[in-house]
């Protein structure tokens, strides 16, 4: 029998994008790159109506703290075609992900499909060593999440870089400068609002990563174990339709419980992990309003920032600390992902072992298959 590579996750990594990033290459990809930069601006206005809501916010508890039903009326107002821009973007936002994340899933589950049907290597799949169980598995589930994921992560990475830009300067330019006595000595913080979010999202992202490092091993194996139960019930199928002698009914059924015995203990891993990165995940949504609002409130009740600034800061500090914290708030999704990719990848270098017997090109040496143009 030949040995596999797929535990290496480097080989893994790079067998998935050697494969993957043919969707976005070649003439034919120009309607998805045009799909993508229409998406960037639409994250660029959402990002300039939550910019809008942030003064709107300030403006409004102002108008409440100078009694002023006038402005509070022309707030009102203003609030209604920002509320209907926001509802519109974010419509048009699910429309244009999913879209993208829909074409480049069929286009790789094609691919796969075809190299794994080429020169039956379905059916001689079993003479490679590994965990390579189930492909039709990995083909349906693992495909769907590792083209799913990126289209998510690239997207949400955009909105925090630009949330950060943007609401920094705010930060910057509403909390201004902080200074205190420290041992008979006077500490000047220049823009204390901005250092104080940095040094905040440095401690929880460092928080998920030393909690959650083992998840995405937590989680291959328990997908692993999913797979193997399903295996373990479709034998049992076969028996019951005559494909597999009855005589081996008692083996199969053993081998049933103790597949699903493994995928229970799975699931108390995974439990257990998701509960120590929820600690960090959840009390960081917890603490961060909290923390911007006491930060504030020191210069509040010094007469120096009105209850207008205090809550725009407050806000603004919240959305900085989570487009620093971006890892904290995805961390088990990313880690579903790359398990998911690797599990992809380890399939595809399985499949690779076999052209040593047949001297056939891998799909990335293979013709380009015509991509279907699918409606928008």
């Amino acid at each position: 029998m030949s040995e596999t590579n797929e535990d290496d996750p480097h080989q893994a990594w790079s067998r998935f994008w050697e494969s993957a990033s043919g969707f976005w290459r070649g003439l034919p990809s120009w309607r998805v790159w045009l799909l993508c930069a229409l998406l960037v601006s639409v994250v660029v206005l959402q990002l300039y109506v939550q910019f809008r809501f942030n003064y709107w916010n300030r403006d409004f508890f102002d108008a409440l703290e100078g009694r002023d039903p006038a402005r509070l009326k022309s707030q009102a107002f203003l609030l209604i075609p920002l509320c209907a821009g926001s509802i519109a973007l974010a419509i048009a936002s699910v429309w244009g992900r999913m879209t993208v994340q829909r074409q480049w899933r069929q286009w790789l589950t094609a691919k796969v499909i075809d190299y794994w049907v080429e020169n039956d290597r379905y059916a001689r799949l079993s003479m490679v060593q590994g965990d390579q169980k189930i492909p039709e598995y990995r083909i349906a589930e693992d495909v769907r999440i590792a083209t799913d994921a990126p289209i998510d992560f690239a997207l949400g990475l955009v909105a925090s870089l630009l949330t950060a830009v943007i609401f920094i300067q705010i930060l910057w330019n509403v909390g201004g400068d902080f200074s205190f006595s420290l041992l008979d000595h006077r500490v000047w913080i220049p823009g204390y609002l901005v250092v104080s979010v940095a040094i905040y999202s440095g401690i929880i992202t460092t928080a998920m990563v030393l909690v959650g490092s083992p998840l995405t091993r937590v989680i291959q194996v328990k997908n692993q174990a999913e797979a193997e139960l399903i295996i373990a019930a479709n034998l049992l199928r076969d028996i019951g339709e005559g494909v597999t002698p009855r005589t081996l009914e008692p083996e199969v059924r053993r081998g049933l419980w103790q597949a699903l015995q493994n995928t229970m203990a799975q699931w108390r891993r995974l439990c257990w992990q998701l509960m120590r990165t929820t600690l960090v995940s959840h009390g960081n949504s917890l603490l961060a309003p909290i923390a911007g609002l006491v930060l504030c409130a020191p210069k509040f009740l010094a007469g120096a920032m009105t209850l207008g600034e205090l809550t725009q800061a407050a806000a603004a500090f919240t959305l900085v600390q989570g487009s620093f914290n971006w890892l904290v708030d995805n961390y088990s999704r990313v880690a579903d992902w790359v398990s998911s990719l690797e599990r992809v990848g380890g399939l595809l270098l399985s499949l690779d072992r076999l052209n040593h017997d047949t001297s056939q090109p891998g799909p990335e040496q293979a013709a380009e298959p015509v991509r279907p143009v699918l409606p928008l």
